[in-house]
């Protein structure tokens, strides 16, 4: 266990992502990761990077085509997925008196109006579909669509809510825009991993201990992360002495998704919770007890490249809370667009008012 304070902690989970979420702004899609290495100058990404900067100015989301997704944003921006965890710091901290156990219709108007009003960011496709329901008069309880892209978006929670249950509970709801069992799940592990690595446990141990609570889907792609994790650090494997070893480690986890479009996509790479979350879980657990391990793994993880900012979240909330806020890189703090901004709101937060 790390000597740091819950408060500590818990700015450490939130920056751990918002910080990682921007540092995928530049590459985000783009599936090819010695092109991003190349444009980043044959070195791990050291500073934040505006939409597809250094590399023509596009990124190649398979599938998707070659476009800046992130239109409306500049280096030190978020994408959609830190877009989405500040909405619901703005809400939690609109709300923070008197306590309340969080309510997505709630949430909403203020949702609409982000939307609405520049959001500058890509606009996944479940969240087209769900304002599309929400304008019908669908009510919450049915809002979403089928999709298995893991999108965790609660991080702010972890500065209102003080019980595991609670935090769980906020991590499903707040990917309202989402149905699928395995979204939602994948939500949720992350959610009660980082709820203990805040409470005392290291994230390796966190990570274990929770798996074996939830679904045998959630168990099997954890077994897998922890197995190629072991295999990449293995100095006798092939793995380990390959350039590009975590890009191999990622792709591997998951099928070729071949969808009609242009080429298949590696899921392992991609949005699907079937790639994300084992992804993930081996960046935790390759940095957790590194020297500096949370900006490096931050760093690593961006030059992988593919949905590099869903990975980012879970990577630098678990590994944020594990070692605390003050283990970000402090230039990288410093120029986040949305620094003060999150500050001044996260003060309102119950758990971290002085």
């Amino acid at each position: 266990m790390n000597n740091i304070s819950k408060k500590e902690a818990i700015k450490g989970a939130f920056y751990g992502a918002i910080v990682g979420d921007a540092l995928c702004l530049g590459s985000h899609y783009e599936y090819d990761a010695q092109k991003i290495y190349e444009a980043y100058g044959r070195k791990p990404i050291e500073k934040f990077m505006s939409p597809g900067e250094q590399m023509g100015g596009t990124t190649h989301g398979i599938g998707w085509g070659e476009r800046n997704y992130h239109p409306g944003k500049k280096a030190g921006g978020t994408t959609d997925y830190g877009d989405y965890n500040i909405l619901v710091l703005e809400h939690l901290a609109a709300t923070s008196e008197p306590k309340r156990e969080f309510d997505v219709k709630a949430l909403i108007p203020h949702w609409m109006n982000r939307f609405e009003n520049g959001w500058g960011s890509w606009i996944c496709t479940m969240t087209k579909e769900t304002y599309s329901q929400v304008k019908q008069g669908l009510p919450v309880e049915r809002l979403g669509g089928i999709s298995n892209a893991m999108a965790i978006r609660h991080v702010a929670a972890y500065a209102y809510y003080d019980t595991e249950e609670e935090i769980a509970s906020v991590a499903r709801k707040t990917m309202f825009t989402h149905r699928s069992e395995e979204a939602l799940s994948g939500g949720e592990f992350f959610a009660r991993v980082t709820y203990r690595v805040i409470n005392g446990e290291t994230p390796a141990d966190a990570i274990e201990n929770v798996a074996v609570t939830m679904s045998p889907f959630i168990q099997s792609k954890v077994a897998q992360a922890i197995a190629k994790y072991k295999e990449e650090a293995d100095e006798s494997s092939s793995l380990h002495k390959e350039q590009f070893a975590d890009d191999l480690a990622i792709t591997s986890m998951a099928r070729l998704w071949d969808i009609g479009r242009s080429e298949p996509i590696r899921v392992g790479k991609a949005s699907p919770t079937e790639g994300t979350l084992p992804g993930a879980v081996y960046f935790i657990l390759k940095y957790f007890d590194k020297e500096d391990g949370l900006n490096r793994a931050l760093a690593a993880n961006a030059m992988v490249g593919g949905d590099n900012a869903s990975r980012s979240i879970a990577i630098g909330m678990v590994l944020g809370a594990y070692s605390g806020v003050s283990s970000i890189k402090k230039e990288w703090l410093e120029t986040l667009e949305q620094y003060e901004y999150c500050e001044g709101l996260l003060a309102k937060l119950p758990l971290l008012q002085e």
